[in-house]
């Protein structure tokens, strides 16, 4: 006798990453490419950011892995064939009085033959029949491409990828390694979905500059001064940044994190490459915001060895280091009407401390808002995936955003930034 108490253990991981896709349902179409071995990680964590995951699999794909698997990664039954229960029109049809369950589908990995089924309006499959339902009724489409090179460069395959997308569906790149079209990076497809589902299109037509990441300051030729950044608050940013519209450009130092292959990045190393890589974007482009989420060394080296500093005949080694440039400082001085968002960080201090720190520093250096955090703490420092920060403004209204992930915090910083820039914009 099945015990109604139970609770199937994927339930356990729900909402474990955050919660920016709770309440949103992903109806997970797999088709027939070897890359549907990824799809229960896929599923997994689309559920850790909150969403409920309905599996819909074709003939093909069942003989590649068993349904079982992926009930097991969603806690939800897997739909292999259409019966008179009308699975397709329950997950992206119209009803009279409902819409569809189903908030986006995201066909995982697809095969150049259902790319090429959907785009000519066959339903062979439960798979190609649940997107030519969600036509009629448009709900958003992301096809994630897999297969081998050679077929994804068939002439007509492009031809029906160029027709899907004229319809609004969005078809992700697959990544080109091996011989083989493989499909996008997992963190590529989770951005993607939270991109349509969450993200506003209130930055659509802004330019936002955003710096990210370490600093690196040499010693000599091998040996370098550098901080604990991994850059996935910057890149967070850029993210959210790029999915509201925004033209982005990410200034990026050493980061630890995989960066997003579609937002245009220009590499740096130290505080020198930092600042000249602003300074130029700021005097050839019009940006809209500057966002400088960067951890910019404070001291650097006076000289660096030429060459490697030998271990075999010096026992010590004395630096002596000086004060770098400020870099809001130095956009500051290049476009004085520049909306620039600063980055305080602290370690181990009051919330009071915090505050009046990272508010003199506005003040200093008289940008638009600044973002407190205490990168002291083990949950929410350098190396974690989470942030609690305290946004402050030129009349100190402060903003406390709780501890969540990063995407989440970015999210919170730009609903900020563009109320006080929107209240700027009308002042002047």
């Amino acid at each position: 006798m099945k015990n109604s108490n139970l609770q199937h253990p994927s339930k356990d991981i729900i909402e474990s990453k955050g919660t920016i896709l709770s309440g949103k349902t992903i109806c997970l179409c797999l088709t027939g490419s070897v890359a549907v071995v990824s799809s229960p990680i896929v599923a997994r964590e689309l559920m850790r950011l909150g969403a409920e995951v309905i599996s819909v699999m074709s003939k093909a794909a069942t003989e590649l892995i068993n349904p079982a698997l992926m009930e097991w990664a969603t806690g939800n039954k897997v739909i292999t064939k259409l019966t008179g229960a009308v699975e397709h029109i329950y997950l992206a049809g119209d009803r009279p009085g409902a819409k569809g369950k189903a908030d986006l589908i995201l066909i995982c990995p697809a095969t150049a033959n259902t790319i090429s089924k959907i785009a000519c309006g066959i339903d062979d499959t439960p798979v190609t029949t649940v997107a030519t339902t969600s036509f009629g009724s448009s709900i958003p489409i992301v096809i994630v491409p897999a297969m081998h090179e050679s077929m994804y460069k068939h002439p007509i395959l492009q031809e029906n990828e160029t027709k899907l997308k004229e319809c609004g569906i969005d078809i992700l790149v697959p990544r080109i390694t091996e011989g083989k079209a493989k499909i996008a990076r997992i963190d590529d497809i989770i951005d993607r979905v939270i991109d349509i589902l969450v993200s506003k299109k209130d930055l659509d037509g802004k330019k936002v500059l955003i710096t990210a990441g370490p600093t690196r300051e040499a010693i000599d030729s091998v040996r370098f001064v550098s901080n604990k950044s991994s850059g996935k608050m910057g890149v967070e940013i850029a993210k959210e940044a790029a999915a509201r519209g925004a033209e982005v450009l990410l200034i990026a130092g050493k980061c630890n994190v995989k960066l997003p292959e579609y937002i245009e990045t220009i590499h740096v190393v130290s505080t020198d490459d930092f600042i000249k890589a602003v300074k130029d974007e700021i005097s050839y482009k019009n940006y809209d915001l500057f966002i400088s989420a960067a951890a910019i060394s404070d001291y650097k080296p006076i000289e660096c060895i030429e060459g490697k500093i030998s271990s075999d005949n010096i026992e010590e080694i004395h630096l002596n280091m000086k004060l770098t440039p400020k870099i809001i400082n130095v956009a500051r001085k290049k476009d004085y009407n520049l909306f620039i968002v600063a980055f305080k960080a602290e370690t181990n201090v009051s919330r009071t401390e915090l505050i009046n720190r990272a508010y003199n520093r506005l003040v200093k250096s008289e940008v638009d808002l600044i973002v407190a955090n205490d990168i002291g703490r083990d949950d929410i420092g350098f190396a974690s995936k989470h942030n609690e920060v305290y946004i402050i403004d030129k009349k100190k209204h402060i903003t406390h955003v709780e501890r969540n992930t990063k995407r989440y915090i970015a999210s919170k910083i730009l609903d900020v930034a563009l109320e006080v820039y929107k209240a700027k914009e009308i002042k002047h």
